[in-house]
């Protein structure tokens, strides 16, 4: 238990090291080099993002993913990481106007595709689907997907959906409802 302990260890802090190189996942395959390479943790997370980049339509290390619970719901944000990049800014919209109308149909084909499985909260949703409202909203870089609900079995399902995506995502948001 702390050989595994310690190699998970090393596995973060080799990779947060090798961070600041900002090398694409594609990169490092063709170059087969990099300590996150080599680490299980971190080659789950990248295959993850090459299916984000796939599912989704746009960069996921030209993008921030953001994931904020609050007592309606939550919020699914994205955005460009450059202002200027108009192209990733109209794909993160393109793609989150999907994402709103697809969930709102009970569709998660998409998050379950990224995650390689059924994110906790889905089977909930799918089901809550009719007192959930799913709301596209642009921002000045990117976009966001509004959830909302008066219902406390489906708030409690978006929560976990939410929780899930930022761990998932790494983005380091709150995880407690705001």
């Amino acid at each position: 238990m702390r050989k595994m302990i310690l190699a998970v260890a090393v596995c973060f802090i080799a990779g947060a090291g090798n961070a600041a190189a900002q090398q694409s996942s594609s990169e490092q395959k063709q170059e087969g080099q990099g300590s996150q390479a080599a680490c299980p943790m971190h080659d789950a997370h990248s295959q993850m993002n090459e299916r984000g980049e796939k599912g989704m339509g746009f960069s996921q290390t030209a993008t921030t993913h953001h994931f904020f619970l609050n007592s309606t719901g939550g919020v699914i944000q994205v955005e460009a990481n450059d202002a200027a990049d108009a192209s990733e800014r109209n794909n993160i919209r393109m793609h989150l106007e999907h994402i709103a109308k697809s969930f709102q149909n009970g569709d998660f084909d998409i998050p379950m595709f990224v995650h390689d499985t059924v994110p906790p909260g889905v089977p909930e949703m799918k089901k809550l689907r009719e007192k959930i409202h799913y709301a596209f909203e642009e921002t000045d870089i990117g976009g966001r997907v509004v959830i909302s609900s008066s219902d406390t079995d489906a708030l409690a399902a978006i929560h976990r959906f939410l929780r899930f995506q930022i761990g998932e995502h790494k983005t380091g948001d709150p995880m407690d409802v705001h």
